[in-house]
């Protein structure tokens, strides 16, 4: 049975795709606690702009947006040669692993520590290892809280909007589906995980939560914009491993 399905080659592609997906997810969900300034990542100073009425700005992201697109790339390239069930599975699943890591990161900062682990670090500026390590992962609750509902809703966002757009087009044109569903649900996605991370969890005003909205979005859209060759990558890539015409079933099976 095992050998059977190993030897298939589209399962074993989709259970390759699967892995990674869910990797990333997790990942990106436990760096997503860090702030860090794409102005100073270019050695440049930090900008000082005002949105919808919020002065002081600057292009400030949360380290998950590292990774974040390369989940949507992810979504249509599954959506593309697989379909929407096939989507709504590996979401589910990374959905069902990052709840687990939820809990497993509150057992974490539950159970007391040792007493010599407390003083650990304190040459290197840490006075309390257990007051930092709670810090950190206490704040990337409320961002792993915001993230998987922000994920399931922008996902089935994505996937209507991908197939609503490949009707029209057909197998032409992926970079246009692609493309525009990232852009619609990157919107919802980033206006949920800042709603429930930061005005929900840290107590920002609705005023500031749309304005770094504002400003992660317009970083989304750019990087779905400069990853669209990506997406053209994995699929020639997808499709020299699996065959043209077994590539072309698939994607006529997905449509359906």
């Amino acid at each position: 049975m095992i050998t059977n399905i190993l030897k298939d080659k589209p399962t074993k592609l989709f259970l390759s795709i699967t892995a990674f997906f869910v990797a990333n997810a997790l990942i990106a969900e436990c760096i997503g606690g860090k702030i860090f300034s794409l102005e100073k990542v270019f050695g440049m100073t930090p900008f000082n702009f005002s949105l919808l009425g919020e002065s002081g700005l600057s292009i400030s992201l949360t380290c998950g947006v590292l990774l974040w697109p390369l989940e949507f790339i992810i979504t249509d390239i599954v959506n593309e040669f697989y379909g929407p069930k096939a989507v709504r599975q590996i979401s589910y699943i990374a959905v069902a692993l990052i709840a687990y890591a939820f809990l497993m990161f509150f057992l974490a900062m539950s159970v007391p520590g040792a007493d010599f682990w407390y003083g650990t670090n304190v040459d290197k500026g840490v006075p309390n290892m257990g007051s930092a390590f709670n810090a950190v992962f206490g704040q990337g609750m409320w961002i792993i809280l915001g993230s998987l509902a922000a994920f399931m809703v922008s996902q089935l966002v994505d996937v209507f909007v991908f197939h609503k757009i490949k009707k029209v087009t057909g197998e032409k044109k992926v970079w246009l589906r692609a493309t525009g569903s990232t852009l619609v649900s990157q919107l919802v996605d980033s206006f949920i995980v800042l709603f429930i991370a930061f005005y929900l969890g840290q107590g920002w005003s609705m005023q500031k939560v749309l304005a770094i909205c504002m400003v992660n979005y317009t970083y989304k859209s750019i990087m779905a914009v400069i990853l669209t060759p990506v997406i053209y990558a994995m699929e020639n890539r997808m499709e020299k491993f699996l065959g043209a015409e077994k590539a072309h079933e698939m994607k006529q099976a997905a449509m359906l």
